[in-house]
């Protein structure tokens, strides 16, 4: 059973979620804005405040943040896990010089910069150093979640950007060793020992020797089984064990999750995990915006909102500065790096960490504790505006260069775009793919027989497991961007709600079926195909090809009158569109 108020907090999030997502997406205000203002509604520093003078707002408020905390860092799990499956390790690789360039320069660049800003203000030299490696760092759950909003995740700026927070959540132990050394202990009595620093390193480097390993074995477990929750249970299996594996030698959890989403991000089984997974991580990612939105302390920021605006504003032009400066000295272009900057120039959720343990070392007294927490997390909650200003402001650079892209890109290989998408990979959707591959047409199949699938993205084809007529999945393999649709399948059934799934997400794509006859392709005109190919007909067609050509008809003559005949049965069929 429920405890009271776990149940009670339960209920809050659901229906806070369900308030949130239809009311704030209607209003194009964004999800995240929505659920930090809820978090900040109903924390204890909003109707929170008033639970003594009004009893009956305990019911629909948060007393506890921190009992939610736990549960709502499985939405940042979640969120890095689903990134992962996004990218490959070829592909982290090919980003290596942003990862370590721009990410490092980022990191050690904004840290010294406000570092200095504290000591002008008064700061003693530990507690600054304190301030700025803890305000150096973004928030990965919330720039990231407002990349893949805005739908601006697989560009360039969301690869910048990812690169950039991939170092940042490197740098979470070298951070809190050195907050434990200026705690006064020695490096042998640190929180944190240059030697606990290899063996996370060790942890990591395990994660990865022993998932390249292990994943393939547990996933061919699933095969065969036709079990969805098998393949979630083992993709979950992965994300929670690698996030608490590098959490037990103090890295990020995140990182953990990322780097097992990598991992599976290779096989064949990531749309499929990927479509099973996200309405879980949006609902507790929802709690994780909400935990931060109850970090604001509304009673001081409206006692005192000079010194508080003063801050944020000085921490978001820092950083951003810091940012789009070192993207472009790495030659990104520069509507790319200013977007980047707005998007990282607040703090991060490790803040709230760093500023909690140092003031356990005495590096930071308890009323300017408050006042960083709050400042870090209003600064978070600017994200999302910030990100919409940037994008703003990047779209009129681009214009002004009359369309002209004199930057580098993030990364050697572009997102999937003007491409074929094959829906079902049996014995005519492979013969489809294979004459794509030899006219040079990138092309990606989808199919639902486990086997197949595995053996085919064995052989290295962009082949994978998932429902081609469910939207979720097509969106997973680029459906905005692709050049036509083909539909493969021999169940009229399954083509029909294939083909009716495309038309109703994508109302102008070219959508080309298989059909089983004359009247099944009939069928398939109503529906919006662009064209049909009925089996039979093209078999009787053939068929009658090989015998006119055995008793002495000319070849030419043949095929035109094959020709005509298959235009007047395609004209019979076509008159189903009107």
């Amino acid at each position: 059973m429920f405890e009271h108020e776990s149940a009670r907090e339960l209920l809050i999030v659901l229906g806070t979620a369900g308030v949130v997502v239809p009311l704030f997406g209607k209003m194009r205000f964004g999800v995240v804005p929505g659920f930090l203002l809820a978090g900040l509604l109903l924390g204890p520093g909003g109707l929170g405040a008033f639970v003594s003078q009004v009893p009956w707002l305990s019911y629909i408020t948060f007393s506890n943040p921190e009992r939610v905390a736990p549960i709502a860092e499985l939405g940042v799990i979640f969120l890095l896990f689903l990134i992962g499956l996004e990218f490959s390790f070829d592909r982290l690789w090919a980003m290596r010089r942003y990862v370590l360039g721009v990410g490092s320069l980022q990191v050690f660049i904004s840290a010294a910069a406000i570092l200095g800003i504290a000591l002008l203000v008064g700061l003693n030299l530990p507690g600054a150093l304190v301030l700025g490696l803890a305000l150096a760092l973004s928030s990965t759950a919330i720039v990231t979640q407002v990349l893949i909003e805005a739908h601006r995740f697989a560009l360039s700026v969301g690869r910048l950007v990812l690169s950039v927070l991939v170092f940042q959540d490197l740098m979470v132990v070298p951070i809190v060793i050195v907050v434990g050394l200026l705690g006064g202990a020695s490096a042998g009595e640190a929180d944190f020992s240059f030697a606990d620093a290899g063996i996370a390193v060790a942890v990591v480097a395990g994660i990865i020797v022993f998932g390249r390993i292990m994943q393939r074995p547990l996933l061919r477990l699933t095969t065969g089984t036709g079990s969805r929750e098998l393949v979630v249970a083992i993709g979950l299996f992965m994300a929670i064990g690698a996030a608490v594996l590098t959490a037990q030698v103090g890295l990020s959890p995140a990182l953990g999750a990322f780097l097992a989403g990598l991992l599976l991000g290779e096989t064949e089984y990531r749309h499929q995990i990927e479509v099973d997974i996200e309405p879980f991580k949006g609902l507790l990612l929802g709690l994780f915006f909400m935990t931060v939105g109850m970090s604001l302390n509304l009673a001081a920021i409206t006692i005192g909102p000079l010194a508080f605006i003063a801050a944020v504003v000085t921490l978001v032009l820092v950083k951003g500065l810091v940012m789009i400066a070192v993207a472009r000295a790495f030659g990104v272009d520069l509507s790319v790096a200013i977007e980047a900057g707005f998007l990282l120039a607040g703090a991060g959720e490790f803040a709230f960490v760093v500023f909690t343990l140092a003031s356990q070392h005495d590096l930071v007294a308890p009323g300017l504790l408050q006042f960083l927490v709050s400042v870090s997390a209003l600064s978070m909650f600017v994200v999302p505006f910030l990100g919409k200003l940037g994008q703003r402001v990047g779209k009129s650079l681009a214009a002004r260069r009359d369309g002209r892209d004199h930057g580098a890109g993030v990364g050697e290989s572009e997102e999937l775009s003007d491409h074929v998408i094959i829906g079902g990979f049996g014995r005519v959707g492979e013969m489809v793919a294979r004459l794509l591959t030899e006219e040079r047409i990138p092309w990606v199949a989808l199919d639902l027989d486990a086997a197949a699938v595995s053996e085919a993205h064995a052989a290295g084809r962009p082949v994978f497991y998932g429902d081609a007529s469910r939207r979720e999945f097509l969106e997973r393999v680029g459906a905005a961007r692709a050049r036509a649709f083909v539909v493969t399948t021999d169940a009229p059934g399954a083509t029909e709600t294939m083909v009716a799934a495309i038309r109703q997400s994508w109302p102008k794509a070219a959508i080309h079926a298989r059909a089983r006859d004359s009247a099944h392709a009939e069928v398939l005109i109503k529906l919006g195909v662009s064209a049909v190919t009925p089996e039979t007909l093209e078999a009787s067609l053939q068929l009658a090809r090989g015998l006119l050509m055995r008793i002495g008809l000319p070849e030419d003559a043949t095929d035109n009158r094959l020709a005509a005949m298959r235009e007047i049965e395609m004209r019979e069929i076509g008159k189903g569109r009107d």
